[in-house]
């Protein structure tokens, strides 16, 4: 299927989401809820678990980049496809062309966690190297589209990419009860973006919650301004959530997510190792920010769905050695 109803440019619609779904079902997961009683005690409130982290490449980032990649016509696709990210967006666009038989070309900082950039390497991509800024990410990508003639599909600036992420909400309301909210990690804010676009039409009156690091907490600021904020030089455990969001992502996310809450960052460590711990569940300290914020008690509902986004840990640096257990 590669009748795209929506340029990469615009913004999406509930159908976009829709096809999305026929589009990529061949190529991704339909990843499990895990219901937990022993947290609900915990937290004072029942919670299922979207296990994002058993997702094709090891996060959500798959539905995106397949949606993008198969909607690509023939000519576009020879040329192949290419990206800048941190690692789970370059992964699953290197593993998406992978499938489709074509090259990918993934821009990726110095200092990207060592597991990811191997992710990308073992499904085909060839990774550039550049500095650990998104400036330096957003020309290197740029010279590479202009040299190759690959299109960009951008880690959450892309409708088709958005629209991807979105299915995670089809699948939800197709398995589980309407709950009081859904919490997701947000950073570019494409996940958020498709989540909420979603669960709008599939469940009206179920809040969106965004949730953040404290030290890269542009999205939250630009929520509550409604003008984008920059977020220069982010210091935080999660490295997927450091990029900032584009105007389309904080628009769609004006007008259809409800809060956008931060988080502090031993929390976001003492949420993965109760992952770990209680759930045996691998999860990057991206995916478990969500769950920081149910530990600090930032969520006021009944029942909550948290959205793992990724597992992609690197076991040699898992963080919590030197953090007291909360």
């Amino acid at each position: 299927m590669r009748d795209v109803t929506v340029d990469s440019m615009g913004d999406p619609e509930f159908r976009d989401i829709e096809a999305a779904a026929e589009r990529i079902a061949a190529h991704t997961r339909r990843t499990p809820l895990l219901d937990s009683p022993d947290l609900s005690e915990r937290f004072g409130l029942q919670v299922t678990f979207k296990c994002e982290n058993l997702q094709q490449a090891g996060a959500f980032k798959s539905r995106g980049a397949v949606n993008a990649v198969f909607a690509l016509a023939e000519d576009a696709a020879r040329r192949g496809v290419a990206t800048h990210s941190s690692g789970n967006h370059a992964a699953a666009l290197a593993r998406a062309a992978q499938r489709r038989g074509i090259p990918a070309f993934i821009v990726m900082p110095r200092g990207a966690p060592r597991v990811k950039r191997e992710a990308v390497e073992r499904f085909g991509g060839r990774v550039i190297e550049c500095a650990p800024t998104l400036k330096a990410r957003e020309a290197a990508a740029a010279e590479l589209v202009a040299e190759t003639g690959a299109t960009l599909v951008h880690p959450y600036d892309n409708a088709l990419v958005i629209a991807g992420q979105g299915t995670i909400a089809l699948e939800l309301a197709a398995a589980a009860e309407r709950p009081d909210a859904v919490l997701v990690p947000v950073g570019g804010g494409g996940l958020l973006a498709g989540t909420a676009l979603a669960v709008r039409r599939l469940w009206p009156g179920t809040r969106v919650i965004g949730v953040e690091p404290a030290g890269a907490d542009d999205a939250a600021r630009s929520f509550a301004s409604g003008e984008l904020q920059p977020q220069p030089d982010p210091h935080t455990i999660a490295d997927g959530l450091r990029g900032a969001m584009s105007e389309r992502t904080l628009r769609l996310a004006r007008r259809n997510v409800d809060a956008i809450v931060t988080v502090e960052e031993p929390s976001i460590v003492g949420a993965m190792r109760l992952l770990f711990e209680r759930l045996k569940l691998v999860v990057e300290p991206s995916g478990a920010v969500p769950v920081a914020a149910l530990l600090e008690r930032a969520i006021d509902a009944r029942r909550v769905i948290v959205v793992l986004s990724g597992g992609n840990v690197d076991l040699d640096a898992l963080p919590w050695a030197a953090v007291d257990p909360l």
